[in-house]
């Protein structure tokens, strides 16, 4: 699962390492959780590639009322293409959701400690992990027909790579730059070559660390979240 995530990187890095022509600033936040806002990557109808604001909570189009969003911050990879709220997103509307790294939770002796996982360095710039994603435009069944369109997202999980499984049983799917043209290409509507993709990460491109359980609260913020904890326990 991904339940917390850091958007600490600066606006202009969408630009330079992720191709994009528009960006939409935002703050760096470290403590990030479901139903905020979140800069997303997607590729518009005439081929841009663009970053704005989305809702991390997947409310599908067919949805009464904004209620099912908060269940729906992630999306498991297997079985994805046939599950209701999944299956016609993951044909026509795919995104990433770039993030510093993600917190996630290890349970030892009935205790949570929280993980810092970040992307390694192994070049001179380390870019942003790239979420794979999915995303939908919501509006009020009875709207009026000029209402603006909530644009609302989740992450797509996967399996644990080695680094991941002793602290957590799921991890998000995090593509590598030469899957994104693939991922986000509006062309492209079948789930079965697509597939391949929703797989986990090498591992040998993250670095995870314990950091203090102030992470837990939701309302806590700042770069110290994610400073390594020298004692666990």
């Amino acid at each position: 699962m991904c339940g917390r995530y850091v958007v600490a990187y600066d606006p202009n890095t969408l630009i330079s390492g992720f191709s994009v022509t528009r960006v939409v600033p935002f703050p760096r936040r470290w403590n990030v959780a479901p139903m905020s806002m979140v800069p997303v990557v997607r590729e518009t109808k005439e081929g841009e590639r663009i970053a704005e604001p989305m809702r991390w909570g997947l409310l599908p189009h067919w949805a009464k009322d904004t209620k099912l969003a908060a269940k729906l911050n992630n999306a498991r990879a297997e079985g994805i293409a046939g599950k209701p709220s999944f299956r016609q997103a993951v044909r026509r509307r795919r995104c990433l959701l770039p993030a510093s790294g993600f917190y996630e939770w290890q349970t030892v002796a009935g205790v949570k400690q929280p993980w810092y996982i970040s992307p390694r360095a192994t070049a001179s710039e380390v870019l942003p992990f790239a979420f794979a994603g999915l995303f939908e435009a919501w509006r009020a069944p009875d709207a009026a027909d000029d209402a603006e369109w909530l644009l609302t997202c989740c992450v797509i999980t996967t399996a644990p790579n080695t680094l991941m499984a002793p602290i957590h049983d799921r991890m998000p799917v995090i593509l590598p730059p030469e899957a994104w043209d693939a991922w986000l290409s509006r062309e492209q509507q079948d789930p079965a070559a697509l597939a391949p993709l929703l797989v986990p990460a090498d591992p040998a491109t993250m670095q995870a660390w314990p950091v203090s359980r102030t992470v837990n609260r939701s309302s806590s913020e700042g770069a110290a979240l994610t400073e390594r904890l020298v004692a666990v326990g």
